[in-house]
């Protein structure tokens, strides 16, 4: 991993890529806060309170929560102390601060999916994700910053304002579980879950230069959320640390019998295997994702570098002249994308006039899509796809994964136009086909975090994150620190 430019935030200083001192709370991997908590070294109290203090010290310049939820989240470390005290098993979480993206149901606190049309709605009940969260321990301290409905590129909608950066204030943290990625990597909160229909998590991931995990379809159960996709939509861990995705995709997988298209059989223990290393696995590189003139060649060239650098760990790799050739499958992706959208949510309120009047323009631009699809249309994407599945099958072949860059760029201007291929071209595939992937950060490109993707075949998440653990320990991320807030002063 190159050093790039790794200044950073520790409590509002700018640290220069050095470590923090051992007693900075926000820089600590989950799994080392929940063995602090459990050991009565730190209380979960003590713990929360640190994390709300720095959201709000920090978020004023990033916009990475849409909701703190700091009275339900002290609420919960005050009965996770009273657990402790007692001599109560302990989960996996246990008093772990956690960010969930804000479509994803959370009782009691309001869910808007970043849309002005649900800024006062309240769930009853929470997902499925926040349900297993909490009952692990995990202690829900806000929602996190997306697009209305999760359609954009970027993560600007009408209700708050944009979420940017954490490493440049001037640049995009992507879309659309971006204001995830960012309260991960400003270290706001050391674990968040989000949610990926194309890319959604490891684009921003990537753009921030932390790990995001997109699981295989059905993988992670989906029942809890405004307006999610069931043909391609996952839910997943955004962590700094590895160990943390593990667990926390531990924590989210398996069945529920309220998703019928959730596998039905148990997940295996994703720690088992996390340490095995790489000795002896195939790795394809491939670095083009089709036809995609914007991809910045600076960016390729380090993921590659990355990519290769398996082979000094005993991996086999070897780069593969072809492409992902995503050209062929790109409008097929969108097109099931759109009208499934429609169907679910964007008909009610796009033919409401009252409600079609108050959604961002892409919004609207986007049902305005969908609305004029026909059934034709659908009907040959939903081919594409059945012919995608054993091309990217065959694709593989001996291989075990599959390596590229996430994201074909480095995080765009928040002033300029988004030109969607570079930013989704190496991602969408991974949905549209059902596969899983994760995004490790890999280095630096004029001091912005690039990150490589790791696919695997359905259902070997396992793998992966095993694959992304030893790159974590060849190449240490952990005392980077981005730059954006560190020369901010806190808002008043």
């Amino acid at each position: 991993m190159s050093s790039g430019v790794a200044m950073g935030i520790a409590d509002g200083v700018v640290s220069g890529g050095d470590p923090v001192p051992a007693d900075d709370l926000a820089w600590k991997a989950g799994w080392q806060l929940r063995e602090l908590m459990v050991r009565g070294d730190l209380s979960p109290v003590e713990v929360v309170s640190y994390f709300l203090e720095r959201i709000e010290r920090l978020d004023g310049h990033l916009h990475a929560f849409i909701t703190v939820a700091r009275d339900d989240a002290l609420a919960h470390a005050r009965v996770a102390e009273r657990i402790r005290a007692s001599g109560a098993p302990t989960g996996p979480l246990f008093g772990v601060p956690v960010s969930v993206k804000d479509n994803l149901w959370t009782r009691g606190i309001r869910t808007t999916a970043g849309s002005v049309l649900y800024q006062d709605s309240v769930p009853s009940e929470d997902s499925v994700h926040v349900e297993r969260v909490r009952r692990a321990g995990g202690i829900i301290v806000g929602k996190t910053n997306l697009p209305e409905f999760a359609l954009f590129p970027r993560t600007l909608n009408r209700l708050t304002p944009e979420c940017v950066n954490p490493w440049d204030l001037e640049r995009t943290c992507g879309g659309s579980s971006g204001g995830s990625a960012a309260s991960v990597a400003a270290g706001m909160t050391p674990l968040s879950v989000g949610s990926d229909g194309g890319g959604s998590i490891r684009i921003p991931a990537a753009l921030c230069g932390v790990v995001g995990l997109h699981p295989s379809n059905g993988r992670v159960p989906r029942h809890g959320g405004i307006a999610g996709n069931p043909l391609f939509s996952g839910v997943g861990p955004i962590t700094r640390d590895v160990r943390d995705a593990a667990t926390l995709f531990g924590v989210l997988a398996g069945p529920d019998p309220r998703d019928p298209t959730a596998m039905p059989d148990p997940p295996p223990d994703y720690l088992r295997s996390l340490e095995d290393g790489v000795d002896g696995l195939r790795m394809l590189w491939v670095a083009r994702p089709g036809e995609v003139p914007e991809v910045d060649p600076a960016v390729v060239a380090e993921a590659e570098g990355a990519a290769l650098g398996f082979a000094e760990l005993g991996a086999t790799v070897e780069a593969s002249k072809e492409s992902l050739g995503m050209e062929e499958w790109f409008d097929a992706f969108y097109v099931l994308m759109d009208v499934d959208r429609y169907a679910s949510l964007g008909q009610r309120l796009y033919e409401d006039p009252s409600a079609r009047g108050v959604l961002s323009q892409y919004a609207r631009d986007h049902f305005a899509r969908a609305r004029g699809i026909t059934a034709v249309e659908y009907a040959r994407a939903a081919h594409a796809r059945l012919r995608l599945i054993p091309r990217l099958h065959d694709l593989f072949g001996a291989w075990d994964v599959i390596l590229s860059p996430t994201v074909g760029i480095v995080a765009p201007s928040v002033a300029g136009p988004i030109v969607r291929p570079p930013l989704v071209g190496y991602t969408f595939l991974v949905n549209f086909a059902g596969f899983t992937a994760a995004t490790v950060p890999c280095g630096f490109v004029r001091g912005l975090p690039v990150g490589l993707h790791i696919v695997g075949r359905p259902n070997a998440e396992a793998l992966v994150l095993r694959i992304a653990r030893a790159f974590e320990q060849a190449h240490p991320w952990a005392h980077l620190r981005p730059t954006g807030v560190a020369a901010r002063p806190a808002q008043a």
